[in-house]
């Protein structure tokens, strides 16, 4: 049966010394859309695919992009309602930070907070991993960053990275283009450049959702127009 019998039990470790159920989680991460992030010299980019399950569905309402704090923004592959999940409490965690301390929380600390969300829910009963991989942009006093935190709970700190249905090839395509002097303008360009490498159809700002933080430490999300631009200006 090999490990199939240990495929129900989330809190069981298989002979060859794996949780399956996690398994099964990182799965669905890389049925999800792809989604990539990029470390600047003076700001961080995320960008992913926003393909809609319908032509009829009201584009405004479907957002995979979210801001956490002002000096935050998140992205996720995976399963959607998993990840609004970890928006609230993230939300929640920084907002308390702020109310305790008069300033916005540190990236690292809360990539930790809902890092350590994600692994509780790896080792209780009646739960079941989280079926999202997340990348974090942030910008504080020790400069931007970038963090993947994975459904086990393990994060990174990364200088670019990619989740979702394509990422080896995103990967891949990052590792070649990818310099430590890049900046915020260039990063954007390299973000639309990878994902139009594997996307499937017509790449337009409507389908591609990208957000940015640079040295004002303000996240925000691009409009459908200002994606557009950047666009025109990678043909």
């Amino acid at each position: 049966m090999g490990e199939s019998q240990y495929s129900f039990s989330l809190t069981t470790f298989s002979p060859s010394g794996k949780l399956v159920q996690i398994e099964y989680a990182l799965n669905a991460v890389a049925a999800g859309a792809t989604s990539l992030g990029i470390s600047a010299t003076d700001g961080v980019v995320i960008a992913t695919e926003k393909k809609l399950p319908s032509m009829l569905v009201d584009e405004g309402t479907v957002q995979k992009i979210t801001i956490l704090s002002p000096n935050i923004g998140m992205v996720y592959s995976g399963m959607g309602p998993d990840y609004r999940v970890l928006v609230r409490k993230a939300r929640k965690t920084a907002q308390s930070y702020f109310r305790l301390y008069q300033e916005h929380i540190p990236v690292a600390q809360l990539v930790r907070e809902v890092a350590a969300v994600m692994q509780e829910f790896t080792q209780s009963g009646g739960v079941r991993p989280f079926g999202v991989s997340l990348l974090l942009a942030g910008f504080d006093d020790n400069g931007p960053q970038l963090y993947q935190v994975d459904p086990s709970g393990s994060y990174f700190a990364w200088k670019a990275s990619a989740i979702g249905k394509n990422m080896n090839n995103a990967k891949t395509f990052l590792e070649k283009r990818y310099s430590d002097e890049v900046g915020i303008e260039d990063a954007i360009h390299t973000a639309l450049l990878t994902l139009k490498e594997g996307f499937e159809g017509q790449v337009s700002g409507s389908n591609i959702e990208v957000g940015i933080i640079g040295p004002d430490k303000k996240f925000k999300v691009l409009t459908a127009a200002e994606v557009q631009d950047y666009l025109q200006e990678v043909e």
